[in-house]
């Protein structure tokens, strides 16, 4: 985004189901190619209550790439490329609390990052860069989230803290209790550093955590059916394609820059002088970081 308004254009990160959006009007497939290589999938293009719409499916159709082989910064940088201003990020994830169950949808405020296998930063070597990240999500969007939730009437909590574990293997029962311990609300392996990036390019993001199930801590976790967490899947994935529908109006009309500053991120966190820039880097971050290079 630049310092003047910017209409939005909404980018969604989410599971395959997803983008079956009824009202999603002009829908196609575009194949696209970043400096950092090739995103998840094709993204699908549209428009949702007059609101330009960009779906990415976060694992490919068909779920084929797991958390940590994602290409986190090909799936932000498509996004920045095609003029996403806001960032929806809908994943699974398991409970951390008792009153969170099954079916409920959490709007994340906070993070704790624990992968440690992935590429965290478009940055680097020859150009080095510090963002802000004390407040790692939107403050507008997760406003519009949870009063869209509301108008839907689906259990969700307002606020909450992310586990970002690396994967693919689930917690072991020490860990769950650990992370319990620390105060934290679910816990998944997809929104870091996806988090991130998507402050790095000066883009809006907030996460909806949906709930499958309860970790491992819980007594009764071990007695969940296979077939009782897929139902559980399949009608929070009903939920997310509502909650896409009615939050898109509700985000149509903004013009002004987001008040949270999330579109300034980068202005004063470059700290490579311009002489002492690589190039090649400076080249690569065009979609990224082309307001502030």
């Amino acid at each position: 985004m630049s310092d003047h308004a910017t209409l939005p254009m909404i980018g969604v990160l989410g599971g395959s189901g997803l983008y079956e959006i009824e009202g999603l009007e002009d829908p196609r497939w575009e194949a696209m190619r970043t400096p950092f290589g090739d995103p998840s999938d094709e993204i699908l293009r549209g428009r949702l209550a007059g609101v330009e719409m960009a779906f990415l499916p976060r694992h490919g159709r068909g779920h084929r790439i797991p958390p940590s082989d994602l290409n986190y910064r090909a799936n932000i940088d498509a996004l920045k490329r095609l003029g996403c201003t806001d960032v929806l990020s809908l994943s699974a994830c398991g409970s951390l609390k008792e009153d969170l169950p099954p079916g409920h949808f959490v709007v994340v405020d906070q993070f704790i990052d624990r992968t440690f296998a992935r590429t965290k930063s478009f940055f680097g070597p020859g150009l080095v860069a510090h963002v802000g990240f004390g407040h790692p999500v939107c403050g507008r969007l997760g406003t519009a989230l949870s009063d869209s939730l509301k108008a839907l009437d689906i259990a969700h909590t307002k606020g909450g803290t992310y586990l970002a574990m690396e994967g693919p293997q689930f917690s072991t029962l020490a860990e769950s209790n650990l992370y319990r311990s620390w105060g934290c609300d679910v816990i998944g392996m997809t929104n870091m550093p996806e988090a991130k990036l998507a402050r790095e390019a000066e883009m809006c993001y907030a996460t909806v955590a949906m709930v499958t199930d309860f970790d491992c801590w819980h007594p009764d976790h071990d007695h969940v059916s296979v077939e009782a967490i897929i139902a559980v899947l399949m009608g929070n994935a009903d939920k997310a394609r509502s909650l896409v529908k009615e939050i898109a109006p509700r985000l149509a009309g903004r013009t002004q820059n987001c008040p949270q500053g999330c579109h300034t991120a980068l202005e004063h966190a470059v700290i490579t002088q311009p002489d002492a820039r690589d190039p090649g880097l400076v080249a690569m971050l065009d979609a990224v970081a082309g307001r502030v290079l």
